[in-house]
C-alpha cells in the first residue's frame, strides 16, 4: 500500500491550530499523517507567515518527501502564496476551505471600519491579490453555503447598498457561508470546486467536508456521487 503524503493544516484568521484538530483527526483515521500548523494571522503578513511554513518544514520535512496542503479562509491565500515563493517542494494535492481567493468583501469592511481587527492580513491576502496559482498545483475548492456568522451583517449590508444603487447582485451570487460568499472562493486554476450546506466555521467540524477533502487529497476531485447541492 503506497503511503500517504504528509498533510499540513492552516487555520484561519483569528484562530489557532487547536480549531484544525477535528479535521486533522479524520484525517489521521484515513491514515494521514497531520500537523495542524499555527502562525500568527494578524501580527505577520502573508509573506513572512509563507517563510515561517518554509522555515519549518526545512526543519522537520524531507524536501523529497511530497507533502499536502490544507487551508481555512486566510490560511488557504497563505498555502496559495507559499508555493508561489518556494516552489522546490514537492506539493502533492491542495484544499482550500472557505477560503476568498478573489478577496473578501467582508474583510474590506473591516479593514475600512477598524483596520487592528485585520492586522497585516489584509494587505497581499484578504484584498484578493495573492500571486496566481502555479500550474502544477492541484488545488480543490470547497465553499460554503450556510449563511450563519457575524460577518454576515457585513454582506447583508453590503447587498443593501448595491440594491439602493440600483447595481443588486444576481441571486446565484448572494450565496455565502456568514462570511464569505461562494462567488470569493472560485479560482479558474482550480482542479475542482464543490459547494456544500456548511457555514465558515461548522465546515471545519463538519464530517462530509472532512470527507470530500479526504477523497480529494487522494483523487485529486471531489466525490460528486454524494453531493446534493
Amino acid at each position: 500500500m503506497q503511503q500517504k503524503n504528509r498533510v499540513i493544516l492552516l487555520h484561519g484568521l483569528h484562530q489557532t491550530a487547536w480549531i484544525m484538530r477535528p479535521l486533522a483527526k479524520r484525517l489521521q483515521k484515513a491514515g494521514f499523517n497531520t500537523h495542524q500548523y499555527g502562525y500568527r494571522s494578524m501580527r505577520d503578513s502573508i509573506n513572512t507567515n509563507s517563510a515561517h511554513l518554509n522555515a519549518w518544514l526545512e526543519k522537520h520535512h524531507h524536501p523529497d518527501q511530497p507533502v499536502d496542503l490544507v487551508g481555512h479562509s486566510l490560511g488557504g491565500l497563505i498555502v496559495r502564496d507559499f508555493v508561489t515563493q518556494y516552489p522546490e517542494w514537492q506539493i502533492g494535492r491542495c484544499v482550500t476551505l472557505g477560503t476568498p481567493h478573489v478577496g473578501s468583501i467582508c474583510a474590506d469592511y473591516i479593514w475600512r471600519l477598524t483596520p487592528a481587527m485585520m492586522g497585516r492580513s489584509y494587505i497581499d491576502a484578504l484584498d484578493g491579490t495573492v500571486a496566481p496559482l502555479p500550474e502544477h498545483i492541484t488545488l480543490g475548492v470547497i465553499a460554503g453555503s450556510q449563511p450563519y456568522g457575524l460577518g454576515q451583517l457585513f454582506l447583508h449590508y453590503h447587498n443593501r447598498k448595491l440594491h439602493k444603487l440600483g447595481k443588486p447582485l444576481p441571486k446565484e451570487q448572494l450565496v455565502h457561508d456568514g462570511t464569505v460568499y461562494v462567488a470569493e472562493t472560485k479560482i479558474e486554476a482550480a482542479s475542482d470546486h464543490i459547494v456544500m450546506p456548511v457555514s465558515h466555521t461548522g465546515m471545519l467540524v463538519d464530517k462530509e467536508v472532512a470527507e470530500q477533502t479526504r477523497y480529494f487529497l487522494e483523487h485529486g476531485q471531489f466525490k460528486r456521487e454524494t453531493l446534493n447541492n
